[in-house]
């Protein structure tokens, strides 16, 4: 299987909103509906420039996306240190298995090591199988607690 991967550009939003509803006919659980509201500010994102700081990368497979990789970076006066947040990897459940997470997060890595990032930042999902995928990252260590806190 020839794995492509492409940065995430404003021109291939419809292809990642055909990502997202091939996901939910798979696994129905993502917590954001893809309506008109979602896809503007998706769009809107684009044209942000505090959104900069992100790179999102998509995998290709016969020319439709199977999976997707989202970062940010975080510059912090605590050290004065530059990390990187990663804040979604998913593969569609049918390519998971065959290496598509593995070449999202090295093109990531890749990435992050031309901007001189020497820190990925992870939470991650509860589930057996994002733990598995997480825990056989080489050059990986699981620490502390990870909490979510909504603003508003």
């Amino acid at each position: 299987m020839k794995i492509e991967v492409r940065k995430y550009t404003k021109e291939l939003i419809q292809d990642v909103i055909d990502f997202e509803e091939r996901l939910r006919k798979e696994e129905n659980f993502w917590g954001w509906e893809i309506d008109e509201a979602y896809i503007e500010s998706v769009k809107r994102s684009f044209d942000d420039i505090e959104f900069n700081a992100s790179i999102s990368l998509l995998a290709y497979v016969e020319d439709k996306v199977v999976g997707r990789i989202d970062s940010s970076m975080i510059a912090s006066h605590f050290d004065g240190s530059k990390k990187a947040y990663l804040d979604w990897i998913c593969v569609i459940k049918s390519y998971r298995h065959s290496g598509v997470a593995q070449r999202l997060l090295s093109e990531l890595l890749q990435c992050l090591q031309e901007k001189n990032i020497e820190t990925l930042i992870a939470l991650t999902a509860a589930n057996d199988e994002a733990q598995k995928f997480y825990k056989s990252i080489p050059n990986s260590e699981m620490k502390d607690i990870g909490i979510w806190i909504d603003v508003k």
